[in-house]
Formats: structure tokens, C-alpha cells, sequence
């Protein structure tokens, strides 16, 4: 319920005078203490009225009184965060951090803001010492794990990934991000390995049995991937990705003709998917080849063309298509 009576608000400033502990001094420093901390009372209400920009303000005013107010940083970086500011809304969190080094919720909060921004560097930063605030935090250890990820530390985004396992053994997020990392690592069945425990905690969701049909395919499995997808497309027949992959099994199977239904069907789901148009590229090139026919041929160049029309830095295709266009 939101705090409206003045009896209210001079009891949360008692209050959260005492939390402070504002240290013995000058009767003016005290008073500038005391000001903040009204100011910071004000924002609370602004804010839980969905006043935020006022809010803001009045936290704005609350720092010029006292800079050192760790809890009306936080609560800037919070409001901030809410209002999708992220570059703010870390600079708020990073000065708290700063001013209460004891912080889990500011460092956390911190490395959520710079995750969204991409700062992964930022990231791994605040999210380790979340990790060293509550070691059994889940959410911190596994975000921490995805950005070392994207940073491509494997080693360490798996050491933080394994501690998130042992924290929650159940969560199939932790799972699919260690068959990330041994995919990046070329560690195929340990990536397998990986998938299938997700799905066994998941079911059968077609995102998970395509990741996991891609590290069959990466181990050269090639029937077994072609099954999956299959079964991927039979639960979502609009995933174009699904359709890419399966080209690919196909053509690794020597069912051109497969391959050619297939990417054709990532075609059409997805018509700017720069990858399905370089596999039916290829389908109908080695089409070509076998019945020697330009028509089937320069069908394969068209799709080259448009595949790099989408994504111009291909420099293997550019000269594949340079040796077939002669």
C-alpha cells in the first residue's frame, strides 16, 4: 500500500536514519544527512506512483546533499533500469557498488544492466563478486557462465556453469549453456551429452532438438540429426532453422534431392535467412553438376547471389561463385 500519512514518512527517515548510522558530526553535515535521506523517502513514493522521472530528480537531489548515499544510487540505478536507461542505470549501480562493496543486489543488478548492453567484460566483473557475496546464488553463477561465454573464456564460463548446476541440478538453462560452451570447445559429445539432459528436463521443445541435432551433425551423426529434425519440423513445421539443417544432413547423406526439399522449405519460412540460401545454392550446384545442366546451375548462382546480398562477408562463397560463374 503506498506510504501517504506524514507520520509515515518521518517513521521510514527514522528508520532509515538508524540503518545508516549516521556518524556523529557537525550539526550541518547531520542536517544535510537528514535532507537526503527525506529526499530519497519522497522518490520511494514518486516511484511506487510511477513517477519516475520525478523520482529521479528528487534522488538527484538526494545525492548533492550526500554523495556518499550508497541506497539512493541503488534505488537510481533501479528506477533507471525500469525505464530501460541501461547506460544510467549501470553508472548508478557501479557508483553504489563502490559506496557498499557489501552489495549483492547493486553488483547483480549491475551485471544485468551490462549484459543487456553487451558489456560482457563489465558483466563477469559484477557478476563474479555477486557469486562471492551469495555463493549459492543460481541466476548469478549461470549469468556469470554466459558471459564468459560471449567473451569465449570456455573455461571459465564453464567452471561458473557447473557451479550453477550443482546449485539447481533441475535447470535446463545451465544445461543448454554447457552444450554451448563444448560446442565451442569441439568437445561434440559432451555438447551431446549436454542437449539430451536438457531435453530430458524440458521435453521435447524443437529450439533444444535442433541445438542437439547440430552437435550430431558436428559429429558426423548425420542420420541421427536427420531423425531429429525431422521430429523438430513435425512440432514446429515454421522452423526455418530446423528445414536448414536438415538440407544439411541430407547432403551429407547424398539425397540431393532431400536437401533440395528441404532448403527450399528454409526458404520459404524464412526468406532473409542468408545460410538456407547458401545450402540451396550448393543443393542445386551439385545438382547441376551431376545432370550437367546450366539451368539447375545458374538456379544454384541466384541463390549464392541472394545469400550474400543478405550477409556480403563470405569470402569462401564469393569464390565458389566466382569458379562456377565462368
Amino acid at each position: 500500500m503506498p506510504i501517504r500519512t506524514d507520520f509515515s514518512k518521518a517513521l521510514i527517515i527514522s528508520t532509515l536514519a538508524m540503518i545508516m548510522l549516521i556518524a556523529p558530526g557537525c550539526a550541518r553535515q547531520l542536517r544535510s544527512q537528514e535532507r537526503a535521506i527525506s529526499l530519497y523517502v519522497d522518490a520511494m513514493i514518486l516511484n511506487e506512483h510511477d513517477e519516475k522521472d520525478e523520482a529521479i530528480q528528487k534522488l538527484i537531489e538526494a545525492i548533492e546533499f550526500d554523495p556518499e548515499f550508497a541506497m539512493a544510487y541503488s534505488l537510481k540505478g533501479d528506477i533507471h533500469q525500469e525505464k530501460t536507461e541501461y547506460e544510467d542505470s549501470a553508472d548508478s549501480y557501479e557508483t553504489a557498488t563502490q559506496l557498499d562493496p557489501w552489495s549483492f543486489k547493486d553488483f547483480f543488478n549491475l551485471g544485468k544492466v551490462c549484459q543487456i548492453m553487451e558489456q560482457f567484460l563489465r558483466a563477469v566483473k559484477a557478476y563474479v563478486r555477486a557469486c562471492e557475496l551469495e555463493p549459492a546464488h543460481f541466476q548469478a553463477h549461470l549469468n556469470a557462465a554466459k558471459s564468459y561465454y560471449k567473451l569465449e573464456d570456455y573455461d571459465n564460463a564453464f567452471e561458473y556453469s557447473q557451479i550453477a548446476r550443482q546449485i539447481d541440478p533441475n535447470a535446463s538453462e545451465t544445461e543448454l549453456l554447457l552444450g554451448d560452451i563444448f560446442e565451442a570447445k569441439k568437445e561434440h559429445d559432451q555438447a551431446i551429452a549436454a542437449y539430451r539432459r536438457a531435453l530430458e528436463i524440458e521435453g521435447n521443445k524443437p529450439e533444444i532438438m535442433v541445438s542437439l541435432a547440430v552437435a550430431y551433425l558436428r559429429a558426423k551423426r548425420y542420420s541421427t540429426a536427420r531423425e531429429l529434425l525431422t521430429s523438430a519440423i513435425e512440432l514446429d513445421p515454421k522452423n526455418s532453422m530446423a528445414y536448414q539443417y536438415l538440407g544439411f544432413a541430407h547432403l551429407k547423406l547424398r539425397d540431393i534431392d532431400s536437401a533440395l526439399a528441404s532448403y527450399s522449405k528454409a526458404v520459404e519460412v524464412g526468406t532473409r535467412d542468408w545460410m538456407a540460401h547458401k545450402g540451396l545454392g550448393v543443393a542445386y550446384i551439385l545438382k547441376a553438376v551431376n545432370n550437367n545442366d546450366n539451368a539447375l546451375k545458374a538456379k544454384g548462382i541466384e541463390h549464392w547471389n541472394t545469400s550474400l546480398d543478405i550477409n556480403p562477408d563470405q569470402p569462401k562463397l564469393r569464390r565458389l561463385l566466382e569458379k562456377y560463374s565462368k
